[in-house]
């Protein structure tokens, strides 16, 4: 990354402008927060919104999907309505990446979400999303991929059509244009 890891005051105000926008046209993500409370948060954690800025960046649209009443943690998911744009045709991880012979990808999903501080969304936390919305309905998104199946060569990914969120398998060598991933990020 050839930023640094923090935002100009100018930067933060303009992105947690962008936040609070989204935040306040969806609040069916988030029925029991206050957007002061969010963002009070995010001040006291400026590294955090370094990490939100490059999900906004790669179009990944962030918005807070949850918060856990005990810890005060909240949860930021990439909400776009397609998979984020900035992170398509990537394999899954660096042992695809490295496996494959030709035509290689520019990064793998795995990579790129530890590039950028969040973590690849599980099954749960993809099915949880999309109870909040429609999304990936004409493209794909890598998920978290259990042990068992890694070790077999192959990476699930979803998606959303007729009505019903899909999990499916594929190589994990294996990248297109239309599969990204979606990312969460714990404040």
């Amino acid at each position: 990354m050839s930023k640094l890891k923090s935002l100009s005051a100018k930067e933060q105000k303009e992105l947690l402008g962008k936040l609070k926008n989204r935040f306040e046209k969806n609040m069916n993500r988030h029925k029991d927060l206050k957007w002061d409370d969010v963002q009070k948060r995010l001040e006291s954690n400026p590294e955090k919104i370094y990490v939100l800025d490059e999900m906004e960046l790669t179009e990944g649209e962030p918005d807070v999907v949850g918060f856990d009443k005990k810890s005060g943690e909240i949860n930021f998911y990439d909400c776009a309505p397609e998979s984020p744009k900035g992170r398509r045709s990537y394999c899954y991880d660096r042992a695809a990446l490295d496996a494959r012979k030709a035509h290689k990808p520019a990064n793998s999903a795995v990579d790129a979400a530890n590039e950028m501080g969040i973590e690849i969304l599980t099954e749960e936390e993809y099915r949880t999303l999309q109870e909040l919305g429609d999304f990936d309905l004409k493209t794909s998104s890598w998920i978290k991929t259990p042990e068992d199946i890694r070790k077999k060569g192959g990476a699930i990914f979803c998606d959303k059509r007729y009505g019903r969120t899909f999990m499916y398998h594929n190589g994990a060598d294996s990248y297109y244009a239309a599969r990204g991933f979606r990312g969460k990020l714990i404040v």
